[in-house]
């Protein structure tokens, strides 16, 4: 997937070549899909205690003390395996008995104000063993149910305690009438549920609270859920400094020969390749890396290629792989047209969290 031959004037300095994300066409079986639906890599360690709040936004200790709450009361047997047949096991079994108080819990906030930071602490917090939890984007359970079929995606996770899902996509109404009804089916079967979302088109307004347009999607699940506010700036610009401005072409790619495990494409070359592999096989796109680096970054041509940019943005930030470029800042990647229109809540994420990794990159140039 690289070659051995450094680029003309770069000194080998890495073991390597750095790869290409255009060489990769991964392909990930169904039973890896559910197998990685845990807090990604960058919230392996978060907990509710590792939250810190802002002071000017009491929401924020509120929804913490709920969340550490919920978590609590998801502890004993869950809903449908704690049925109980007669003796050896034969006889009619027990109605199980299905906890008090709502099943499930909604964050409603902006980006950036830590939303799944709180939806993996409750993951984590939740008394039961990993192989009964589920944590997944909107995305990677559309893709699961792809990949198993609906029915055994029910069978699947019915058997959980919890199923926590970020980003869920109000904006497709063909995905979210069929996440709907799958978790009714989840709902029906005793498993807790906990969510974010994104705002629909047209409805984002100030770009930042969702409850309503939520609640309304899921239809007859709304009663079983709990929307819980949380205000606040995105933390990820929150005292911090401005975005470093991007490199020269010759400091990327000195850079990514000069560090182990990372990845050097074209931009313009990379966005094509994007639109070959499918957006559920981006994070197995960018396993192993230590580093993306990408040269020419210029202004997303169309909506499509900007809406997958956006999936692979997510994966990076949540594998903590940090991006140094050249061209244009990140912040100059979305048309004034696509920043104001339906997709504006998703945009406005991908460039704070690109922003981010641009600053986690620096040390690539700056400390060699």
């Amino acid at each position: 997937m690289s070659s051995s031959t450094p680029a003309p004037g770069i000194d080998a300095i890495a073991d390597a070549a750095p790869v290409s994300l255009c060489a990769r066409e991964p392909f990930v079986p169904a039973d890896r899909l559910v197998a990685e639906m845990v807090p990604p890599p960058r919230f392996d360690s978060v907990r509710f205690g590792t939250y810190i709040p802002d002071p000017n936004q009491p929401s924020q200790t509120e929804a913490v003390g709920v969340l550490e709450g919920f978590a609590g009361g998801l502890g004993g047997a869950h809903a449908v395996g704690s049925a109980r047949r007669g003796f050896l096991g034969f006889g009619r079994a027990k109605t199980p008995r299905t906890p008090a108080g709502p099943r499930g819990v909604y964050l409603d906030g902006g980006y950036g104000v830590g939303k799944t930071h709180l939806l993996a602490s409750l993951w984590h917090a939740t008394p039961a063993e990993p192989a009964l939890k589920a944590f997944g984007t909107f995305v990677e359970l559309t893709n699961l149910v792809g990949a198993l079929g609906f029915q055994q995606t029910v069978s699947t996770l019915s058997g959980h305690r919890l199923l926590c899902i970020d980003e869920f996509e109000l904006d497709d109404p063909g995905d979210t009438v069929l996440v709907s009804t799958l978790l009714g089916k989840l709902v029906d079967a005793g498993v807790a549920l906990a969510a974010t979302s994104n705002t629909l088109p047209g409805k984002l307004g100030e770009g930042r609270f969702a409850a309503a347009d939520f609640l309304r999607e899921i239809q007859g699940l709304s009663a079983h859920f709990r929307a819980l506010r949380i205000d606040g700036e995105d933390y990820r610009h929150r005292g911090l400094p401005e975005a470093p401005a991007p490199y020269s072409d010759e400091q990327v790619t000195k850079a990514a020969y000069a560090t182990p495990g990372a990845s050097l494409d074209d931009f313009p070359h990379l966005l094509d390749h994007l639109a070959k592999v499918h957006p559920s096989r981006y994070g197995a796109l960018t396993d192993g890396l230590k580093a993306v680096c990408l040269t020419d970054v210029r202004p997303i041509p169309d909506q499509s290629t900007a809406l997958r940019l956006v999936v692979l943005a997510d994966r990076l930030y949540d594998r903590e792989v940090p991006v140094l470029a050249s061209g244009l800042p990140f912040d100059q990647l979305f048309s004034e047209e696509m920043l104001n229109g339906g997709y504006r809540k998703k945009y406005f994420r991908a460039i704070s969290r690109l922003t981010a990794l641009a600053r986690d990159a620096q040390r690539l140039v700056d400390h060699r």
